[in-house]
């Protein structure tokens, strides 16, 4: 395949956003998740007949949001307003309720800024510009000697890259590796760190059908929220923003989706999969059930502890129905056999070209870190990825320690969540004033150090030396009564007094971390010389194979940064029978009138207090084919204007198998239509004010 190149620049502070274009695209129908400096305009202009310029991606890239809640948004008035999901800010707002007063049951709804309440250890980037770095990222670790040392010298151009571009242009700067290492770009993003509550509906609409109705359709959620940026204590002044569509959508139309989809597996070699198929998956999984039981467990002793294990109950009931789906995919052997072909057909092509950059060694080369992986991937997941330790309380004394060991180290040789340019954030998380509920701390402990025990045994050192001669439920109580790291008083003083501070405070938690951090990190060095330093640089090298032999049509696998995804609003058929694409708001009374009872099908009072008032023709859920994942929660959906006229918020059963390969038979993004946003809110909720801001052009 040749590559055709033509660019249109929009340069902004010298850096260009590139839109480029190709003669022809491996992706099939409406796949891919674009960087917006590569976006597909001959595919869109061929199947659409729309081609944005440079000016209209500039505008759709500065007005979406980031949120560190994990999820994505939009701004969308000129006062700083960002929409996105309820599910989204849902963590949120239980940092901000308390027994007397919740948020989650009872929504949240400021009537004018003086009611916009700060939400805890919340972040929200904007992605500005755009720098191709991988020339000098790839030439930094060119004379190394092995994978390992390798990886460190990349590593360390990275934060000098960062370091640099944060003290030119005062941008948080971050260089995101692409395509298992083929690329690297630098994302320079305006941040803000003064994120306030607007409006977030009752959990009971925002999450109507529950678990039973989460990833399937037709639904009837009005899973919305809205947050404010602040800046300089005032609502901040958007440059960029999302006006919205005077209209929705109607079945065959064009809709875009701009987010940030998490991560995605799908360049990933057969034997990579294989490994997530066999080994990764199913242990994740099975933490998933174990963790599932244990918050069930404790819910159950009253209506305070249902509330504060709400979050976490809900996040781990998604990912897990989110693995099974992405591991029954895996299980299909459709999908191997595609997946092997494709691998065939660029194999044969390195082999007979040894000018494209690559080798057959580079699979084997990530087969064997595989195999490596297998001999200490236990102790690396429970000592260094925390699975030991499912505690709050434990995470912050982690981040202590390890803040004020990196500090003193030059910011290019720290590990690379305490380089300069990430300490604002790690800050905050420490400092945040979120509550800490002692009792679920230790019930989530004491089942992670059971799981700790049953995996490694009694008798193993690593066992003995976390349990210190205790029960897991003994030591979890030793731990949790013993710390003062609920205080956030406490923890904004150890962050000001560094090591200093840590060597004087008596604190069963802190010496904790402080006696695993040795095995910790030295753990972690060998996954990273032994597997992920190995996997970077084969994986680096089939993928300029790929670009050499295709071209650099295929967009990377997601990395929680910026995307563009199309497709059309669509139903589809299953079992013989159509599923329409859309739903109306009348439906949502008719459904909890048939499922009376049912709590997960209860409509909130405000609802059914203007049950009269609400149009039963609006449109509510609606259904479209763009390539999206988890991280795309909260998107927008736009049209070829660039106007709201949706809100990603799930993907269908079928959309679940999209980490590792796309399908468009049956695969559906899942929305909230823009009219039933307004609706609700006006009619509902009566908040008129909001509706002016977001209709205001």
């Amino acid at each position: 395949m040749k590559l055709v190149l033509k660019a249109i620049f929009a340069m902004t502070r010298g850096i260009p956003v590139l839109l480029v274009c190709f003669s022809s695209i491996p992706c099939s129908a409406d796949e891919g998740m674009w960087l917006f400096n590569q976006l597909p305009l001959e595919q869109l202009e061929k199947r659409y007949g729309f081609r944005p310029d440079a000016a209209w991606a500039r505008h759709v890239m500065r007005s979406s949001t980031r949120i560190s809640t994990g999820g994505s948004g939009s701004v969308v008035s000129s006062s700083g307003l960002v929409m996105t999901n309820h599910h989204v800010v849902e963590d949120i707002l239980q940092k901000l309720s308390t027994a007397e007063k919740n948020y989650l049951q009872d929504g949240f709804f400021a009537r004018n800024h003086a009611e916009e309440v700060k939400c805890p250890d919340t972040e929200i980037n904007i992605l500005w510009e755009i720098e191709d770095v991988t020339e000098r990222v790839k030439k930094a670790g060119r004379a190394s000697p092995d994978s390992g040392t390798a990886e460190q010298a990349r590593r360390a151009e990275r934060s000098a890259i960062e370091k640099e571009s944060k003290e030119k242009t005062g941008f948080h700067s971050e260089v995101v590796m692409l395509y298992r290492g083929g690329k690297y770009h630098l994302y320079r993003y305006k941040r803000y760190d003064d994120v306030r509550m607007v409006m977030a509906p009752e959990v009971a609409i925002a999450f109507f059908g529950g678990d039973a109705d989460n990833f399937e359709f037709p639904r009837y959620c009005l899973d919305v929220s809205f947050l404010r940026l602040w800046e300089n204590g005032k609502p901040a002044k958007m440059e960029q923003w999302l006006r919205w569509s005077p209209k929705g959508v109607g079945e065959g139309d064009l809709v875009l989706v701009s987010g940030h989809p998490g991560s995605t597996q799908r360049l990933n070699t057969v034997d990579h999969l294989r490994f997530l198929r066999d080994v990764a998956y199913p242990s994740y999984l099975e933490l998933l059930y174990r963790r599932e039981i244990a918050l069930q467990q404790f819910a159950l002793k009253g209506p305070e502890a249902r509330r504060i294990a709400r979050g976490d109950l809900f996040g781990i009931e998604n990912s897990r129905k989110a693995i099974r789906g992405t591991l029954g995919g895996l299980l299909s052997p459709a999908t191997f056999e595609s997946k092997l072909g494709q691998e065939r057909v660029l194999q044969a092509a390195v082999a007979a070209n040894d000018k494209l950059g690559a080798s057959l060694d580079d699979w084997e080369r990530i087969r064997h870190s595989m195999d490596a992986s297998k001999k200490f991937r236990e102790e690396y997941i429970f000592l260094e990825g925390g699975r030991a330790f499912w505690s709050t309380l434990y995470s912050s004394a982690k981040m202590l320690l390890r803040l004020a060991q990196e500090q003193g180290k030059p910011s290019s040789e720290r590990l690379p969540e305490y380089r300069d340019t990430r300490l604002p954030s790690v800050r905050m998380r420490l400092e945040s004033p979120a509550p800490v509920y002692p009792a679920l701390e230790q019930a989530k402990l004491t089942d992670s150090l059971t799981h700790f025990m049953k995996v490694f045994g009694a008798e193993h050192p690593y066992v003995k030396l976390v349990l210190a001669g205790r029960s897991p439920a003994g030591r979890a109580h030793q731990l949790v009564s013993g710390t003062t790291l609920a205080d956030p008083a406490v923890r904004k003083k150890l962050v000001a007094g560094g090591s200093e501070a840590l060597e004087k405070l008596d604190d069963p938690m802190i010496e904790l971390a402080r006696s695993v951090d040795p095995y910790a990190r030295a753990i972690r060095r060998k996954y990273e010389d032994l597997v992920t330093s190995v996997r970077t640089e084969a994986y680096g090298r089939i993928s300029t194979a790929t670009f050499a032999a295709t071209g650099t049509g295929v967009y990377p696998d997601a990395t929680f940064t910026l995307r563009l995804a199309a497709g059309v609003v669509k139903g589809w058929k299953e079992g013989g029978r159509d599923i329409p694409y859309s739903t109306k708001m009348a439906g949502v009374g008719q459904i909890a009138a048939e499922r009376k009872g049912e709590e997960a099908y209860t409509l909130p009072g405000s609802w059914l207090k203007a049950a009269g008032k609400i149009g039963a023709d609006v449109p509510f859920n609606f259904v479209s084919t763009p390539d999206i994942i988890g991280g795309n929660s909260g998107s927008p959906v736009i049209n070829r204007k660039g106007e709201v006229v949706g809100l990603i918020f799930d993907g269908n059963i079928h959309s679940l198998v999209l980490d590792v390969v796309y399908t468009e038979e049956q695969a559906r993004a899942v929305s909230v239509n823009a009219e039933a946003i307004i609706e609700a809110l006006r009619k509902i909720y009566g908040m008129d004010s909001l509706v002016k801001e977001i209709l205001a052009r």
